[in-house]
């Protein structure tokens, strides 16, 4: 070995580590993947965490007919709908919700397997939210 290569072998060695995360203060974000109840929901939005998106997965159509306050529409239907999910910001925070929670409970999945970190999805969905009296837009 040469005079150099073994410095540039340790040197090489801590920046690996180092980008790792594996040093002192490193924090890991352990995942949180949740189904939530209504009114839970209307907590955490009286409550957002930072950068917080409301994704509702319906289609165009029921989007327009109804939705939550500041929702982003993302069709679930649409043939680009997987690479539009994948295309999101994994590490902002996200209320998930649909319909019924049919659409949206796959979607959370989904979400789970391409390693987004804080997804939350409203049990029963829009529906659900409006049988417990709790407010949407409306054309």
């Amino acid at each position: 070995m040469g005079r150099w290569a073994l410095p540039a072998l340790v040197v090489a060695g801590a920046v690996l580590v180092a980008g790792c995360g594996g040093g002192a203060g490193a924090t890991t974000r352990e995942p949180v993947i949740e189904t939530m109840s209504p009114v839970e929901a209307a907590d955490l939005l009286a409550d957002s965490p930072a950068g917080l998106v409301i994704l509702d997965v319906r289609t165009p159509e029921e989007f327009a007919a109804a939705r939550l306050a500041d929702a982003v529409n993302l069709d679930f239907y649409a043939p680009t709908f997987p690479d539009d999910l994948a295309g999101l910001d994994r590490s902002v925070p996200y209320l998930l919700y649909c319909r019924t929670d049919n659409r949206s409970a796959e979607v959370r999945e989904m979400m789970r397997s391409l390693g987004f970190l804080e997804v939350h999805e409203i049990d029963g969905g829009i529906v659900a939210w409006a049988e417990a009296g709790l407010p949407f837009e409306t054309p």
